[in-house]
């Protein structure tokens, strides 16, 4: 896509996740994400209440208004939530903790205290990928997968949860639950005090149905079929027989970047051909590709290797700049980074590998013997 345009590549790279090399970083700031993820909250309820308020037709605005909701949620919780348990947002630990405490409370997701420590502890640290990694019990526990399984097998399985109303109450159980037990006294008031307040309005009221549709629908199950989908590609599981499992080079092969888009049509292409091929390039960027980034692949999901290399990094506001002013300037002391484009190929690569696993290393029986976790947090997100 360098070929097309110049005023187009800025946006292209904002929506491909993939910079150029040598493009100059914008200035993003952890201001600037804490902010658009909090206004697309709220635009997204406007919306979805000027349509519910209308009616008829109007109703159809729902439709994006749920779009909008739920894409400012998983910022919040996937950039803002994320820098926030490793105390780098604004690195200032009372103030991260606040935000958190904020956050947990109203997405109602794992406590901070307890998400911050596990997800330090067990996800960054010695046990990536092993059987004490949150990531590894949710694909074993909450999405029943297993090495061995085919790729379609996994696919058949995870599109199947998607649309189980069982796997769905069970998630939103398991929520409530993660939340409740260990969190803050802040974190337990200003939940019960927000969705207190908001249920007994709504329902004194008699306008309980609005909230159920504008805010809890975004909130439970779309929130957590865009969970359960970036759950798929996170982190690729390691080949079977590995020996060294320390170091940048081991650590290094089981995150990838996942970039959004597909290669521009040839020029050289003959015209009839050509004017299909960018019929079908257009159609697959705006029903396939572009949900995938707004929707699953939010915010700096799309560079999670870059995070994982550099976890404390400063300059994570500028996360798909920064990953590429790593490459362009050698990335020392560190191998090369691997990528996957589109999210399909990305959940398939991720699939296949846990297919190849070490089934014995990965039996979910040996959980209970290395992991103290309750079965009922193994949602990872």
């Amino acid at each position: 896509m360098a070929f097309l345009p110049k005023p187009l590549q800025y946006p292209l790279t904002l929506f491909t996740g993939k910079a150029l090399p040598g493009q100059a970083a914008l200035s993003w700031t952890p201001t600037l994400h804490l902010t658009t993820a909090l206004s697309s909250m709220v635009a997204g309820v406007l919306v979805s209440t000027l349509g519910y308020i209308l009616g008829g037709g109007f109703l159809l605005l729902l439709i994006p208004g749920w779009a909008i909701t739920l894409h400012g949620m998983r910022n919040m919780r996937m950039m803002v939530y994320h820098q926030c348990s490793h105390r780098n947002m604004y690195r200032q630990r009372k103030l991260d903790r606040i935000i958190g405490h904020g956050i947990s409370s109203l997405l109602v997701i794992q406590n901070f205290q307890r998400y911050s420590r596990e997800h330090v502890k067990d996800h960054h640290a010695a046990g990536h990928m092993t059987l004490k990694d949150p990531t590894v019990q949710a694909f074993l526990v909450s999405l029943e997968l297993r090495p061995g399984m085919t790729r379609r097998q996994m696919w058949r399985r995870v599109l199947g949860k998607l649309v189980s109303p069982r796997f769905h109450f069970a998630f939103a159980v398991s929520r409530s639950r993660s939340f409740w037990s260990e969190s803050a006294r802040s974190e337990k008031v200003s939940a019960l005090a927000l969705y207190g307040l908001a249920i007994t309005a709504t329902v004194l009221s008699g306008t309980w149905p609005a909230l159920l549709v504008i805010w809890f629908v975004p909130l439970v199950p779309l929130f957590q079929m865009s969970n359960t989908l970036r759950l798929c590609v996170k982190h690729t599981f390691p080949e079977p027989g590995v020996e060294v499992r320390h170091g940048r080079e081991y650590f290094s092969s089981l995150t990838n970047a996942i970039f959004i888009g597909d290669p521009a049509p040839s020029a050289g292409l003959p015209f009839g051909r050509r004017v299909a091929a960018w019929a079908r390039w257009t159609l697959r960027l705006a029903f396939l590709h572009a949900p995938s980034r707004y929707l699953v692949l939010t915010g700096d999901t799309v560079v999670h290797d870059y995070h994982h290399r550099y976890p404390a990094a400063q300059n994570w506001a500028n996360y798909i700049f920064a990953r590429q002013q790593d490459i362009d300037a050698g990335h020392s002391g560190w191998p090369p980074y691997h990528e996957v484009w589109g999210l399909v190929p990305a959940i398939s690569h991720v699939f296949d590998s846990l297919s190849r696993a070490d089934a014995q290393e990965y039996d979910i029986d040996r959980l209970k013997t290395v992991s103290k976790r309750e079965l009922f947090a193994a949602f990872d997100d």
